[in-house]
């Protein structure tokens, strides 16, 4: 699955994702920062995930292009080493609501008051 377009709104804080199958998702930074597929996020294996606190406001600076399958999302908070494939960013759209909900579970079940984004 390949992207037609890829739009950065700074402004609302959004990376805009169309695809070639029709689908269009529209990515908080925070979304993406917090399931990002680094080793610092996901760990090495199964169960050494790391839950991301304090993401709310991060914004996006940079995206840079890795071959014809992928781009790694630079973070202003210094995190720069995940590669988001064509199909991980596909995924993530469509999954998009049930990882949200597991996402907050996590951080209440951990004691982690979110803030109100800026």
């Amino acid at each position: 699955m390949t992207p037609t377009e890829i739009t950065l709104r700074k402004s609302s804080k959004m990376l805009v994702v169309a695809f070639e199958d029709g689908s269009e998702f529209n990515f908080s930074f925070e979304y993406l920062r917090v399931h990002s597929p680094s080793a610092e996020v996901v760990g090495h294996g199964p169960g050494q995930e790391t839950l991301q606190t304090g993401k709310e406001n991060v914004a996006i600076t940079a995206i840079d292009p890795v071959g014809h399958y992928a781009v790694r999302l630079v973070f202003d908070d210094g995190h720069d080493t995940g590669l988001y494939s064509w199909s991980y960013l596909h995924e993530l759209g469509h999954n998009m609501e049930g990882n949200w909900k597991r996402y907050l579970d996590r951080l209440a079940t951990a004691g982690y008051a979110r803030q109100k984004p800026e």
